[in-house]
């Protein structure tokens, strides 16, 4: 690690070559699952690689202990498989690696773009309150800045607690030349000596975030916007190593439709929950992707190797993007349909833990138009596998009808069925439809009532082709058996 000098008055200097080879970084902190904006900002790091052939990385960014969720790196990873995004290479995890901060933090105390700060938390609280009670900004006040470094070392030497602070230049401005934001300028007396590793000995995000993403080698940064104030004191840092910083490309904050940032308040899921609520990656993946980026042609529907293809950085709004949850339903009716039935009788079929994918794929055409999304499916198809719990037999009785007629009609309709000897939609329909004359009643107000009896259910596919499908001894039961829930007697 190159000794870093002491920093100049300001900083606008260069970035990384943006013609190396690209390698990018997805860095959450397992403190949660995986949510709609974290799952944005991979993608958004995901398809650039990929287009660039160059590399996406993962790494683990634990090194707040205090916040730390069990399982939660499990989910994360666990949900961008689920979304198609596989990183390269082994993910580096930061709470392995605390020697490696800590001699960093040395180096820069050593060049004198750090220093060591020894004040209780109790001095830091009351320096906060009083300039609460000026109204004026909450940042350190630099007082541990002007201690002689022999002092600081003797202090630390005997078992002080301390934490080491950045020294940020107090004049000048620090210039972020951003990839979607612009030219955005930060006057230096505006930031705060933000400590960078703490008195645990474990640094916070700013340290290790500039001595990994060195280390990793990373060419850009493509991160939420909500970091964008933090730029300069990352520049600064890589300024004071001696390193020449990546590219930085902070993404638009996601809105909910009352224009404040995304939330479960709006109906937003967590990754994982999404896929457990029965919709697919690929339109979910679809979905996050047009949050903030457009590809600035009319094609609304992409599948993920279409997407990489049209990926434009440059093509990244710099305004707010608000997500409309019922577009997402749309995509994932889109893609539900585009799906084979042999391809959706796979996705099905988890849904349904008794039942093979094998099964299901003659069914899967009676349903597909009509699924928002696969947990839809369980319910629709049901019948075909299982009878009825019970029968509500006013959902059976056509208005213009009572019970006892009702339930003659059924078994009526069971005997025109039962001598059929060709078990086929035409066949079905056109024995029924004559019934239905028969007896004097319209074709709706029977097949109303057949449509209850058979599968329990007012609204389900196509009844014709259901009956068909089902074996002719399950219909003929079912029909018996809902004309005795109706009229035991009749």
């Amino acid at each position: 690690m190159t000794e870093g000098p002491r920093f100049s008055a300001e900083y606008d200097g260069p970035v990384a070559q943006l013609n190396e080879p690209v390698r990018v970084r997805y860095a959450p902190s397992p403190t949660g699952a995986l949510h709609l904006g974290g799952a944005r900002t991979a993608l958004f790091n995901y398809l650039f690689a990929r287009q660039k052939s160059g590399q996406f990385l993962l790494r683990i960014e634990d090194t707040d202990r205090a916040r730390l969720q069990p399982g939660s790196q499990e989910q994360i990873q666990e949900g961008l498989q689920w979304l198609g995004m596989t990183w390269d290479e082994t993910p580096l995890i930061q709470s392995e690696r605390k020697p490696i901060y800590q001699q960093a933090a040395s180096e820069l105390l050593e060049s004198g773009a750090a220093y060591r700060c020894f004040c209780t938390p109790e001095r830091l609280e009351l320096m906060r309150a009083e300039q609460r009670a000026r109204h004026e900004p909450e940042r350190y006040d630099r007082r541990c800045r002007s201690i002689p470094p022999e002092e600081s070392d003797r202090r630390a030497a005997a078992g002080e607690r301390f934490v080491v602070r950045q020294a940020i230049p107090i004049a000048g401005t620090t210039t972020l030349q951003d990839l979607v934001m612009g030219t955005v300028r930060f006057r230096n007396d505006t930031l705060d000596d933000h400590v960078l590793l703490k008195s645990d000995g474990f640094p916070t995000y700013h340290l290790a975030f500039a001595v990994d993403d060195h280390a990793m080698r990373i060419s850009h940064i493509i991160r939420g916007d909500g970091w964008l104030p933090s730029a300069p004191k990352h520049l600064l840092l890589f300024q004071a190593f001696n390193w020449l910083p990546p590219a930085f490309a902070h993404l638009p904050l996601v809105l909910g439709p009352d224009k404040k940032p995304l939330a479960k308040r709006h109906g937003a899921k967590d990754v994982l929950e999404y896929r457990e609520a029965g919709y697919l990656p690929e339109a979910v993946d679809n979905f996050i992707a047009f949050l903030g980026w457009s590809p600035g042609t009319d094609q609304d529907i992409f599948t993920m190797e279409q997407l990489i293809q049209a990926f434009d950085l440059s093509k990244i709004q710099a305004s707010p993007a608000v997500a409309n949850l019922e577009r997402l339903d749309w995509l994932n009716g889109q893609f539900i349909r585009r799906l084979t039935p042999d391809e959706l009788a796979a996705r099905v079929a988890p849904k349904m833990p008794t039942v093979s994918a094998h099964a299901l794929t003659p069914l899967i055409p009676l349903v597909q138009e009509r699924l928002r999304t696969l947990n839809d499916a369980p319910e629709m198809l049901r019948f075909f596998f299982e009878d009825p719990d019970t029968y509500r037999p006013e959902q059976m009785i056509p208005k213009a009808h009572d019970a006892p007629a009702t339930a003659v009609a059924l078994r009526t309709a069971g005997a025109t069925l039962g001598g059929l000897t060709a078990w086929t939609p035409d066949a079905i329909e056109a024995a029924l439809r004559g019934q239905a004359e028969q007896i004097g009643w319209s074709s709706r107000d029977l097949f109303m009532a057949l449509r209850v009896a058979v599968t329990g259910r007012t609204v389900t596919p196509p009844l014709i082709e259901s009956i068909s499908r089902l074996s002719k001894d399950t219909v003929l039961n079912r029909l018996d058996r809902a004309a005795r829930a109706l009229a035991p007697a009749a």
